[in-house]
């Protein structure tokens, strides 16, 4: 059966952790990258796909694409680790109908409008008001950098942010 087995927001996309922590934890055989600009560099996508451990398939869609093909019934195919390099991006592609139930968050860069909310995981305000916007739709939302770390909720990470 096809179903998003994890859905992650990490700013590094595939690196070694989703290799060799998130898609054993999660048992994906399948990684869809949902970035425009992934999407768009062939040489870095075939990158990322070298670097699948054997039985995983990498895929990448722009945002839009990424909403047809959940539309047509044609985005999922196995277990699946859904994966965007940013909060804008996911939520754009749930506001226009992509379903998700549940959204780690592990692993935003830096920068002078950002806090660290846990570990190495910063907000800055947008994007705590769009991941607040999904949890009020029903999205739960929570921060996990490692499978042994302990799951932050969302309203910790707000409360860090002093929201």
């Amino acid at each position: 059966m096809a179903e998003i087995v994890l859905c992650r927001v990490d700013s590094r996309l595939v690196h070694g952790q989703v290799m060799t922590k998130w898609v054993r934890q999660a048992d994906a055989n399948e990684i869809i990258i949902v970035s425009d600009t992934v999407s768009k560099d062939q040489f870095l996508l075939e990158i990322y796909k070298m670097s699948a451990p054997p039985g995983v398939e990498i895929l990448c869609y722009g945002a839009e694409e990424t909403v047809e093909r959940w539309k047509e019934g044609t985005l999922l195919k196995g277990r699946v680790l859904l994966l965007f390099a940013d909060i804008d991006t996911l939520h754009r592609v749930c506001s226009q109908g992509v379903e998700v139930k549940e959204v780690q968050v592990g692993g935003l860069g830096g920068g002078p409008d950002r806090k660290v909310v846990y570990q190495n995981i910063t907000l800055n305000e947008k994007d705590a008001g769009l991941l607040k916007e999904l949890a009020d739709k029903g999205t739960t939302v929570i921060f996990q950098t490692i499978p042994e770390d302990r799951p932050l909720p969302l309203t910790e990470a707000l409360e860090r942010l002093g929201k």
